[in-house]
């Protein structure tokens, strides 16, 4: 199959051959229909991701695709179901699991499909004999993927797969940073920094939560403007924000969600909340960068919170997803800037880094 490498830090992709083995005990061989390009993949490149440990490595996880064969035991899906390949697959057991934090998963398959192993050790992917390791266990800029069972989220077979893509990483990160984590009231005031993929998410997921404010913040108007499509009810070029925001809400919102990742950034956000307001980071600071709040403003007991992959349940929260597209009251389509193939996947790289688009999707054949 055909695949984009990984081989060193800082350097493009290489589209190269790469065996794919069978599908073992416990595991899902998957057609790959679509992936979409996010940030994640970015700090992989960059050498910034703590789980991108090894090279060379495939790339991708906000995807789905045809389940072509299956392992010895897996008796959820079948051979032609479509699927959302979920970015965890928790083991159900562990302590996490057993009281309803599936996203914290720390079972021995989950933490090493974090680093590209299965449970044994293994992998299922080489090329010219080297090992290659997929990314947190998917690997999806390529032709197929060997994922576990448990990340398998059926969906309907008349449902657009490059689409429903986008709920694997991007759609569920926003969506559940409010749902779930913050779990923001009706009638309440939001403020979304960064209105890249994720942010417009996080957006759509204060309309969904039933927030009569909505305000987005980016240093780019184009973003802005997009944010306003999907449901921001004012938007401001990021600069001082607390003032900012205040012009708009006075005293501060009620809840603030950092999507940039970058720590100066979120000390502003956390600032524009009201006492007794809750910020969330959803973007994650490169390894090493502190945090700098002032004290006093805890005092007013003010929350900050971290969020992982939107604190999603796969197996209930993406049915969900779909079913709210469906519906119509999520917007997907609007997500999507460009689809391009696998061999064009450099070229979209920079796009994406550029923030020229909101999500490229890489599409097969």
């Amino acid at each position: 199959m055909r695949a984009a490498l990984l081989r060193a830090f800082g350097e493009p992709l290489e589209i190269a051959e790469v065996t794919v083995e069978e599908p073992r005990a416990g595991e899902v061989l998957i057609d790959v229909a679509a992936s979409g390009i996010c940030g994640s993949d970015l700090k992989a490149i960059d050498g910034k991701s703590p789980v991108v440990t090894h090279l060379p490595c495939v790339l991708g996880h906000e995807s789905a695709g045809v389940v072509e064969r299956t392992g010895p035991g897996v008796t959820s899906v079948r051979p032609g179901d479509h699927v959302v390949v979920a970015m965890n697959g928790p083991c159900g057991r562990c302590r996490n699991c057993v009281r309803a934090r599936a996203h914290l998963c720390g079972g021995r398959a989950r933490m090493s499909a974090i680093m590209g192993l299965t449970a044994d050790g293994s992998t299922r992917l080489t090329a010219g004999g080297e090992v290659v390791r997929p990314y947190i266990g998917i690997g999806s800029f390529a032709e197929k993927a060997v994922v576990g069972e448990a990340m398998c989220v059926k969906v309907p077979p008349d449902a657009p797969l490059d689409l429903l893509a986008l709920t694997a990483c991007g759609v569920i990160t926003g969506v559940g940073a409010v749902l779930n984590t913050a779990r923001v009231e009706p009638g309440s005031s939001v403020l979304v920094v960064g209105c890249g993929g994720v942010g417009l998410n996080t957006v759509q997921g204060a309309v969904l939560a039933g927030a009569t404010t909505i305000i987005a913040a980016d240093v780019v108007e184009s973003k802005l403007r997009h944010a306003a499509e999907f449901g921001a009810t004012h938007t401001i070029l990021a600069g001082d924000l607390p003032a900012q925001v205040n012009e708009i809400v006075r005293g501060g919102v009620d809840y603030a969600f950092d999507v940039t990742g970058i720590a100066a950034v979120l000390a502003k956000t956390f600032a524009a909340t009201q006492p007794g307001g809750t910020t969330v980071m959803v973007g994650s600071p490169a390894a090493g960068e502190d945090l700098r709040i002032p004290p006093g403003l805890l005092f007013g007991s003010r929350r900050l919170m971290g969020t992982q992959g939107g604190d999603a349940t796969p197996a209930r929260d993406l049915p969900i997803l779909v079913d709210l597209y469906r519906r119509g009251r999520l917007d997907l389509e609007g997500l999507v800037s460009e689809r391009v193939p696998l061999k064009d996947v450099n070229e979209a790289v920079s796009r994406v880094r550029a923030g020229t688009v909101a999500r490229s999707v890489i599409v097969f054949d």
